[in-house]
């Protein structure tokens, strides 16, 4: 291992071999996640029984890949009659809601959640009144009611004793189909065949990644198992066709290209159109059909940037007129905005303001009267807390919410939204202290001289898998500007040297030109990668921060 590589280990707190060894053999066990007993005797009954199993999911590429996950795994395991409904975010709101359950053409016997229903107590009330028994799989925070369900499984529950709190709602899924068929064994469903539930791992990778969830080492075992999965071409049909709809090789496909290429297209579907056309990208085993589905979804992903583009501009200038104010919690409301694409809106706004922020639009194109937000925050400001402390203190002003650390989601009326605005930015300066209001970018230092080579390049990108709070390497140095050029209109391509020893690398930056040359001297934060062009690899400095040396 090259020693650059483990300083990085190092760095994130591994710090001997075992802590990168990710086999499947040292995955958490599933029988110390409460409720698994109770899910999997419901699972079992009704798997004998023949009944109608409906998989609700969710409009995300987490509830995507979870819902592909529970039907392609349960029909492994014994289910016949199981199919699924994702509700639609503009009609049904999120998650198990009592509209959604309303809206169902049949009547199943069993409903099993994924990526959502711990809040879900009107909708889980709503299925038990027409007789039907609902599971719960989640791994989003409880709020201080629980649905009356039949058995719910979530590792983020205040008493359960699964070790890993960083499940994506694809992996608590994974994790019950787990339990399912060693219970199934141990009774003499498989003879001595079991079904092999790897085959699912590359949905379970994709789901974890583009989730955002941390890459503990749990999480690491499975994400790695199924990128492995995909490059070694047994991934299904709709992750190889998104993969190659991305131009990214799967062959070499990690885990950004899972995050920034294929979770967005998937994404897509949910926030302009119907999650439904996703999740049958990732059912198909037909190769032509989902090259046609990832076709579709790269086109509806086309058009979720360009609307998100005018979206973020609208919100920067809406941003700098409230300057003087200068809000600590950041409200935006703008009533053309699309309630589909107002999180990547906060997303965007919070980077570059470094600041806690909601961006808000009306509920639907029927109901101008309620907003639906999406918040995101900074490190050091629980989200969903702050929701909540606002909630007690003005109790109606918020209809519903719930989330994470980082990132939630609420509705309300829009008469509500200046006295909402007011108490967000009130919480917020009570809870932020001044230097968290400073965006930081932390780095593994230094590369040495002469470690910028295509050895320590492919290590990196082999190594990982990199993600949420376990980041890819970044690195900074001084550097004097040899040549740049415009790439397009916004991109700059550059020669940086190295005046430690005179070496000049090649460098991209991504969206960086406006109008101005880039600094003669700087220090810049940058990501060792690997340029393919034309079959031949060599080392390339991707820029994420300039500064001037």
């Amino acid at each position: 291992m090259h020693p650059v590589l483990q300083r990085i280990y190092a760095a994130r707190g591994v710090l001997n071999p075992t802590q990168v060894e990710h086999r499947l053999a040292r995955l958490l066990s599933p029988h110390t996640m409460g409720g698994m007993a109770q899910a999997v005797d419901l699972l079992i009954e009704a798997i004998c029984a023949d009944q109608h199993i409906l998989i609700a999911g969710d409009y995300d590429c987490d509830g995507a890949t979870g819902t592909a996950v529970a039907i392609r795994g349960l029909r492994m395991l014994g289910a016949t009659r199981v199919n699924y409904a994702i509700p639609n975010r503009f009609t049904h709101g999120y998650g198990l809601s009592a509209a959604f359950v309303e809206s169902l053409q049949s009547s199943p016997q069993l409903i099993v959640t994924v990526d959502n229903g711990v809040a879900s107590v009107a909708g889980v009330a709503s299925a038990k009144a027409r007789g039907i028994r609902v599971i719960v799989t989640d791994h989003h925070l409880p709020g201080e009611q629980l649905p009356a369900c039949d058995a719910m499984v979530n590792p983020n529950l205040s008493d359960d004793a699964f070790p890993s709190k960083a499940l994506a709602g694809v992996g608590v899924m994974f994790y019950l189909l787990l339990a399912l068929r060693a219970k199934l064994s141990e009774q003499g469903a498989f003879g001595d065949a079991k079904p092999d539930l790897s085959s699912l791992l590359d949905l379970v990778a994709l789901g974890t990644v583009a989730d955002l969830v941390p890459l503990d080492f749990n999480n690491r075992v499975l994400v790695e198992a199924g990128l492995h999965r995909i490059r070694s071409g047994r991934g299904c049909a709709g992750i190889v066709a998104l993969v190659e709809a991305g131009k990214r090789s799967v062959a070499t496909v990690c885990s950004s290209d899972l995050g920034f290429v294929v979770g967005p297209r998937l994404n897509a579907a949910g926030r302009l159109e119907d999650m439904s056309l996703g999740v049958e990208c990732l059912l198909t085993d037909d190769v032509q059909q989902a090259r046609r589905y990832a076709d579709e979804l790269s086109t509806i992903n086309q058009e979720r940037r360009d609307l998100q583009a005018s979206m973020v501009a609208e919100a920067e200038v809406m941003a700098a007129a409230m300057a003087d104010v200068d809000a600590v919690g950041v409200a935006l409301f703008e009533p053309s905005w699309h309630a589909g694409v107002i999180g990547l809106v906060a997303s965007k706004l919070k980077d570059r303001l470094h600041r806690p922020v909601i961006a808000f639009a009306p509920a639907s194109e029927d109901d101008s009267e309620h907003l639906r937000g999406s918040a995101r925050s900074i490190p050091g400001f629980h989200i969903r807390d702050a929701l909540a402390a606002i909630d007690a203190r003005q109790p109606g002003l918020i209809e519903r919410f719930g989330g994470h650390a980082m990132a939630a989601g609420l509705s309300m009326k829009l008469c509500d939204y200046a006295r909402f605005a007011e108490a967000f930015d009130a919480v917020a300066r009570q809870t932020i202290d001044a230097e968290r209001l400073q965006a930081v970018l932390h780095t593994d230092g230094e590369l040495p001289v002469g470690a910028f080579s295509l050895l320590l390049a492919r290590q990196l990108r082999q190594a990982g898998p990199w993600g949420q709070a376990f980041p890819e390497p970044l690195f900074d140095n001084l550097f004097e500007c040899a040549s740049w050029k415009v790439m397009g209109e916004r991109h700059l391509r550059l020669q940086l040297r190295d005046p430690r020893d005179g070496s000049v690398h090649d460098a991209v930056m991504f969206n960086a030109y406006h109008g101005e040359p880039p600094v003669q001297k700087m220090r810049a934060a940058y990501e060792l990668v690997i340029n393919d062009w034309q079959g031949r690899e060599t080392p390339r400095l991707l820029l994420r921060h300039i500064e001037p040396g």
